[in-house]
């Protein structure tokens, strides 16, 4: 396939991109097992959410100061370098999305991650950062 002008002349010195499938067919067999394996819309709604919730830098950096150790809202605004009211709402945030939790201890709450998927999720997100592509 040549890449075409406006007019219809050939491009030969600019590649093709060819189509995404050719020739377009579709198989019915995958369709059928691939609508199967969906889970429902709540679940990609949650999921969008817990993406959504690492997309800021800042609630990324409490996530992975949560990490390793639990931390009252005190100590987590200094380890970050955010006033202790933004990290109050960052905290609100994850604790609605079930990412950290908090325990109280007298009148100091400590937060730490919810549970070990959210440090595998971290782990994950933070390796795939190291990855270099073709290694």
């Amino acid at each position: 396939m040549v890449a075409k002008t406006a007019e219809g002349g050939a491009l030969p010195h600019i590649p093709a991109v060819p189509e995404a499938c050719e020739p377009r067919a579709i198989h019915p067999e995958r369709v059928t097992r691939g609508r199967a394996l969906l889970l429902g819309d709540e679940s990609y709604v949650a999921l969008a959410e817990t993406f959504r919730s690492l997309a800021d830098s800042s609630r990324a950096r409490i996530i992975h100061s949560l990490a390793e150790q639990e931390l009252c809202v005190c100590d987590l605004a200094a380890v970050v370098g955010m006033s202790e009211p933004a990290v109050s709402q960052h905290l609100r945030m994850l604790r609605n999305l079930r990412i950290v939790r908090p325990r109280r201890e007298g009148k100091v709450v400590y937060y730490s991650l919810d549970d070990a998927h959210i440090r595998v999720l971290l782990s994950v997100s933070l390796s795939h950062l190291g990855h270099t592509p073709g290694a």
